[in-house]
Parts: C-alpha cells; structure tokens; sequence
C-alpha cells in the first residue's frame, strides 16, 4: 500500500517465489506457475505487495533457469505462456505485483543466439558472445576464473577458440559491447512488460563486462584451502566494470518509458561505496540495487546498528534503501541465527527503513534442509563438493501442511527432498496459532501497512545502555508520530529505560499481550523484539 507519494515499491514488501518448489500443480515433483497460482491467497494474507518469480524461461536447467534458452517463452516444466498471463492477471487482481528474474550477462549454450554464434568464426553472431584465441601455450587466454569452479574459458575445438562464461560452460556470457546484443536483450525487457510484468530482478548486473585487454585479475593474497577456488584471484577484471552503468541506465529507460511505477532491481554483491553506482547518475540506475550486507554481517548488536548508519550515510540524495536477510543462494534465517533470533531478524528486517525482501519460506521459519549426495542438483556443489557452497538446502519444496509431500505436490518424491519437521512445521499448522512464526510476520506486515511511520517513516539510531540490543525510531515525517523498535540479539534479559509516560508495546516478537503502558522502564527478554510507540510531543 503506497504512501502519499511513494510509489509502490517503496512503502511495499517483496517476496520472492523460487518456482520449481512452492507448489506443484500437476504432480511431477516440480513447482509450476499453475501452483503459484493456486497459492497466491497465501501472500495476499501474508501482506506482502509483490511476488518476484525465480527464472520460469526455457532452459536446459543447468543451472535451474539461470541458463536461458530462449528469453521470450516458458519452459514446459513450470506451464504456458497462457499460464503465464493468467497468473499476472489473477496477481493484479489481488493487488499484487509481479517481479520476473532478468538474465542478462549470459544464455544458455543451447540458445539460438549461441548455436549460430558457435557454428563458425565467421557466423554472424560470433560477436554475440566472448570468443578468444589459446594463450600461447594453447591453454585458456587468460587466469580468469568460472564462479562455480575451474577456468571461465571452454575451448571450442571445432572454431579452436575459447568461449568465456562467468559461471557454468554451459553459460556463455553475452557481449554487451555488441549495439546488435543490447538492442535484442533490451527487447526482452518491452516483451514482459507488455505482458504487465511489474519490474526485474536483474541477474548477476556486476559481471556484465569484462575487460577488453583480457588482463589475467591479480591473485587473491587472503585466500586459503576451504573457501570458493573462484576466490583465487580479486575479480578486477571481470567484476563491475564502469561500462556496467550505462548499461543500467538503458534498462531503465526502456522500464520508465511504461506507465505504473515498473521498478527495476539489481544484484551485485559488492562493497556499500561500490553498490552505490547501481542508483546511477541523478538515480537514472536501478531503483533498488539489492543491498545483501546484513547476510554477511555478525548478528551483533553493535556491527548491524554500524551497518545501518553506514548504509543510510552512503545513500545518493532522494536513493531509497532496501534490505534482504535470504534467498535462494543463502542459508535460511532459522539455520544461521537459530528459531529464537530468526524471529527477532524478522522484525529488523520489516522495521528498518527501506523496501524488505522475504524469501519464500522464512514466514514459516523454515531450516536448511541436509542434501544425500544422491539428491544433489546444484551444479554449484556437484563441481566444488565438500566445501558447503551447495544452494539445495534453501531450495526445498515450501511446506504447506502435514498432509503427503508437504502439501507442495502428489508425486512420490519431489525434485529436493522435504526435512524431517515438514508435519510440524507447515503453514496450515501455524495459521491457528496464534504464536506462530507466520503470525508473526503477518503482524508484522499489517503494522507496516498501518504504520506510515515504518513504511516510508525516517530512520534515527537509538543508544541503549543495554548490551546486545539494538534500537532505533522510525518517525512519520506528516504527523511526527515516533516508534521505538529495540532488538534483543542476545540470551539475556535486558532493561531498557527513558521512555516516557504513554510509551506502550504495540508488538512483540513472542506475540504475547504488552499491551499495558510502559513505567519509564521495561524488561526486554531473551531474542525478544519490540515495537513501542511512543506518546505524541514525547
């Protein structure tokens, strides 16, 4: 629900479906957009403003949609172009949004685009994509490395260059120096939008030109046996390039030359100065370039309350903020912080200033699921066993009920095994308890809507003599309407004092009953989060 001029994206919360496991319709193991259909009631109580949809286009699943072979369509798998439409118009109907992921650094190797570029030195797509001759010694032109594992360079022995993709081999990256390329993936952008998609998720933006010299990127003295063999090397040369922004800047003129506030959202983990490019010059960039920093920050009171400060300093004039704590790529809040904290990360994330993030899942308190080696699909994984890179465990189907698969799907086995909790741990189970998880984030989302002070309100640090907890006010800046939120991340109880008279909790994480005024003082319990309102002029 937009604020008084706000657009929609930034009083509104985003929640991000990954398709192929929130609901199966047809009984193949697979989520589809018929499923999501079906369950699109689920978000309108829920309270979020708009669904991102993980990649639904044709693809040969390498990479589960990440490897595109035909940018225009829908692969079987997930339904139609018919469902696709139907889906859309059933979201606008609710109120709802709709977000599509948007690939465009590379395509799949079976996408026309490549076969033909592939075909001969002299095709007339040879230049589509980043063909290179051997290094000297035959060997790959440079020291570049592939995201998930081994060289970033395949040799193509028919042509005898090597093509370069930044992930899979089967992921060629496109060469967005090419006028033709720009023209043909800018028209992907006006074939979804006339479809009335509502914005992108713009995929991997940060890797979208590499360096014409082919400079090998210098080694990476901090890295050591144990973490990603991509981090080998500091990608200088491969990453954020500054031709990256005109690129964005393009984007987003073919998505504001369409009516209705179309937003685009970027991804690229990069440093706080660095991300802050992606807003473009005079904000002609990404309206939200998608700020991951609280995944990697230490859940301590102290480093996430200098995180914000340092995130909302850094912000360009008239930039809105944004905030993500999961995703498909990321361990699950319940995992990382425990059940006690992922409730409290729930109320941070939906209290700070800016545009949250939900990913599918976490309403429920859902955990990382253990993947048997038989089971794994990521190629992620398969490539770099053993070093715990592996997306399966947050991928698992969405656990619906207690009934047989979850509720997700009627097959015998769906495509990532369900945990042991699913019985327990479902949305049916937790919609009549009134202490759920999923209560929760639905109190929290219609205080948003009811507070314009947390939606679209101004952000101040408070300081507590309190160890371990975290405070700040969001203040509504049409009525002067202040509310304190205060974060218990430790074990302990804590006191917190100086509120005046009139100050009352009007939510706490544990969803008990507050609801009495507060005596200047009050006891904040362990992973206990609140959110006060204070009394008028106070």
């Amino acid at each position: 629900m937009a604020g008084k001029g706000y657009a929609w994206w930034q009083s509104g919360v985003i929640y991000q479906v990954y398709p192929r496991s929130f609901q199966d319709s047809n009984g193949d193991g697979v989520g589809d957009l018929p499923g999501i259909l079906a369950r699109l009631d689920h978000l309108v109580a829920l309270g979020v403003d708009a669904v991102w949809i993980s990649p639904i286009t044709p693809s040969p699943m390498a990479d589960f949609g990440y490897d595109v072979a035909d940018y225009t369509g829908i692969d079987p798998a997930f339904g139609t172009l018919a469902d696709f439409d139907r889906l859309v118009a059933a979201a606008h109907a609710r109120g709802l949004r709709v977000i599509l992921d948007y690939v465009p650094n590379h395509s799949s190797d079976r996408h026309p685009w490549f076969l033909e570029s592939r075909a001969s030195r002299s095709s007339a797509k040879r230049d589509w994509y980043i063909w290179r001759d051997p290094a000297p010694d035959g060997g790959p032109p440079n020291n570049w490395l592939s995201e998930f594992g081994g060289p970033a360079w395949t040799l193509d022995s028919a042509t005898g260059q090597y093509w370069y993709h930044a992930y899979l081999p089967g992921q060629p990256d496109l060469n967005w120096r090419n006028p033709l390329v720009r023209d043909a993936m800018l028209e992907v952008l006006r074939f979804w939008l006339d479809r009335g998609v509502d914005g992108f998720r713009v995929d991997a933006i940060h890797h979208l030109f590499e360096d014409e010299c082919l400079r090998d990127n210098p080694l990476n003295p901090d890295w050591r046996p144990g973490l990603s063999p991509a981090r080998r090397v500091i990608r200088a040369h491969t990453m954020d390039l500054p031709e990256v922004q005109e690129a964005v800047a393009a984007m987003r003129r073919v998505a504001d030359a369409y009516p209705g506030d179309r937003v685009l959202i970027g991804e690229a983990y990069l440093p706080i100065d660095r991300l802050m490019a992606y807003y473009g010059v005079g904000l002609a960039g990404f309206h939200l370039p998608f700020n991951f920093h609280l995944l990697s920050t230490p859940w301590k009171a102290r480093a996430i309350a200098a995180l914000v400060e340092r995130y909302e300093a850094a912000l360009p004039q008239g930039a809105w903020p944004n905030w993500v704590l999961g995703n498909h790529d990321r361990s699950r809040l319940a995992s990382r912080l425990g059940p006690a904290q992922a409730r409290v990360a729930a109320m941070l994330l939906l209290t700070l200033r800016g545009t949250p993030t939900i990913y599918q899942g976490e309403e429920i308190g859902m955990s990382d699921v253990p993947i048997p080696p038989d089971r794994v699909q990521d190629p992620w994984e398969r490539r770099v066993p053993g070093l715990g890179l592996g997306r399966d465990p947050v991928r698992t189907p969405m656990q619906w009920d207690a009934g047989a698969g979850a509720g997700f799907t009627s097959a015998v086995e769906p495509w990532l095994p369900l945990p042991q909790d699913w019985r327990s741990v479902n949305v049916a189970a937790q919609e009549g308890d009134a202490s759920s998880v999923l209560s929760l984030y639905r109190a929290l989302l219609g205080l948003r809507r009811a507070k314009p002070a947390l939606s679209v309100g101004t952000y101040a640090s408070v300081a507590v003599d309190a160890p371990d907890v975290l405070a700040y006010e969001r203040r509504d800046e049409a009525t002067g309407r202040r509310l304190r939120i205060a974060l218990n991340l430790g074990d302990g109880q804590r006191v917190l004092a100086g509120f005046a008279p009139g100050a009352r909790v009007l939510l706490s994480s544990c969803l008990d009953d507050r609801s009495g005024p507060i005596q200047e003082a009050m006891s904040l319990r362990s992973a206990e989060g609140v959110v006060v309102e204070l009394p008028a002029g106070a």
